[in-house]
């Protein structure tokens, strides 16, 4: 169970993208102990929602048809003024401020580089490589 660095998102393969989804969707309705997401509980529900939207735009740009209904439970008591803190309206907004550093970027990108390499179907190089660069990127700020 993992939230991928959210700059490497948009790059993630089919089934990386929706396997975040359903991870999200876990969370908003079982909330699991687990050491690797356990951060988002004490996190501020506003990066939730940011990052929530990050993978259901990228789900919708690629064709997916994505339910809200539990996000929207998990995010009951934001403001509308937090609500409207979006990736379209806020693109400088950095969600897990603190957790998702460039240490982070990297740590996420050898996790999907070893899937790659051991064979995971639906990652080609070309995607593989624009990881790299998004993480390289991340990296140099």
């Amino acid at each position: 169970m993992r939230l991928w660095h959210y700059r490497i998102v948009p790059a993630l393969p089919n089934s990386q993208l929706v396997a975040q989804w359903r991870e999200l969707n876990s969370i908003f309705t079982k909330r699991p102990n687990h050491i690797l997401i356990n951060y988002v509980y004490a996190s501020d529900k506003v990066d939730v929602h940011y990052y929530s939207l990050i993978v259901i735009n990228e789900l919708k740009k690629r064709g997916y048809n994505v339910h809200l209904e539990h996000l929207m439970g998990f995010c009951t008591g934001l403001t509308r003024e937090q609500l409207e803190i979006t990736p379209e309206n806020n693109p400088d907004f950095v969600p897990f401020k603190g957790i998702h550093t460039p240490e982070y970027a990297t740590i996420c990108y050898y996790n999907l580089l070893e899937k790659f390499r051991r064979g995971q179907k639906d990652f080609s190089s070309a995607e593989m490589n624009r990881i790299y660069e998004i993480t390289k990127k991340e990296n140099q700020e």
